[in-house]
């Protein structure tokens, strides 16, 4: 089945061209975009999506392309279109098509695309192994918490990180505080069972599943404690974890090729996949 895609009010095969060549997009970077999971052809945690597309668009002065509810439709449709039960959904709004030139253009129409994939989830081996990541200074800009589409560092660490064998890098500030992944958010465990992670600021992006699995640790009786953590105490945690919309909470057990605690996913860890999982509604069929 050839997958369909949403752009600038047409929807087209995915592979058909349809990106302006001066789509400030394409030439810039300019646009932002979200990344989240259906299941059952429902859109997980879509309020705190749009909450934060909303909060990116403001950033970088770029109007919504639709209203909400427009656009919520349109995700459904893309869904549907696709024939997928579980998928992955990527939103990408730019400020629009214009001559190009650095200033803001005066008229131009911001531009939306919608694509969907058929959703991965995390393997049972991920699960109940754990990953490995690879620290490495950050190298990206100081606005991270805009969730913009110049992801081009991100990729570098990525790649450098998978070349190690590790499932991800870990990006370390100028004072040696792990800020985040290269696609996700970072957590240590502590040696009194305290959830450990950078809190929100410019620093990182506040992703969508950290602030869920915050609220079910919480909800759990587990402390949490939003701090930088350092790339020595990770080393030493009684347990390390990485989440995002496509990982969703994995354990992490190596870093920098040495094992963390014992070298396999702690309790803390396995608690709060279950609890997230609970608390998404997600199947069974879904995650190991």
């Amino acid at each position: 089945m050839t997958r369909i895609a949403y752009h600038d009010g047409r929807w087209v095969p995915v592979r058909a061209p349809a990106v302006a060549i001066e789509d400030r997009g394409l030439q810039f970077a300019d646009a932002v975009y979200e990344v989240l999971k259906a299941v059952d052809g429902r859109p997980l945690d879509i309020d705190r999506h749009l909450a934060r597309l909303d909060r990116s668009l403001a950033e970088l002065r770029i109007a919504w392309p639709v209203r909400p509810a427009v656009l919520l439709g349109l995700i459904g449709q893309a869904i549907v279109r696709n024939g997928l039960r579980e998928a992955t959904v990527y939103v990408q709004v730019g400020r629009g098509v214009a001559p190009r030139h650095h200033l803001f253009p005066k008229a131009a129409r911001p531009t939306l695309t919608i694509t969907v994939r058929r959703a991965a989830f995390p393997s049972r081996r991920d699960i109940e192994d754990g990953v490995r990541v690879v620290t490495m200074p950050d190298p990206r800009w100081a606005r991270r918490d805009i969730k913009a589409v110049a992801l081009l560092p991100n990729v570098l660490c990525r790649q450098a990180a998978a070349e190690a064998g590790c499932r991800e890098a870990w990006l370390v500030d100028t004072a040696g505080f792990v800020t985040e992944g290269s696609g996700s958010n970072a957590y240590i465990v502590d040696g009194e069972g305290r959830l450990v992670t950078r809190p929100l600021g410019p620093e990182i992006l506040g992703g969508v599943t950290r602030s869920v699995v915050l609220e079910v640790a919480l909800a759990a009786g587990i402390e949490v404690v939003e701090r930088p953590f350092s790339v020595e105490e990770a080393h030493g945690a009684r347990e390390a974890l990485l989440s995002s919309t496509t990982s969703l909470l994995l354990p992490v057990v190596e870093i920098d090729g040495r094992p963390v605690a014992n070298g396999a996913p702690g309790e803390v860890g396995r608690q709060l996949l279950r609890l997230y999982a609970e608390r998404e509604g997600l199947p069974a069929r879904l995650w190991p």
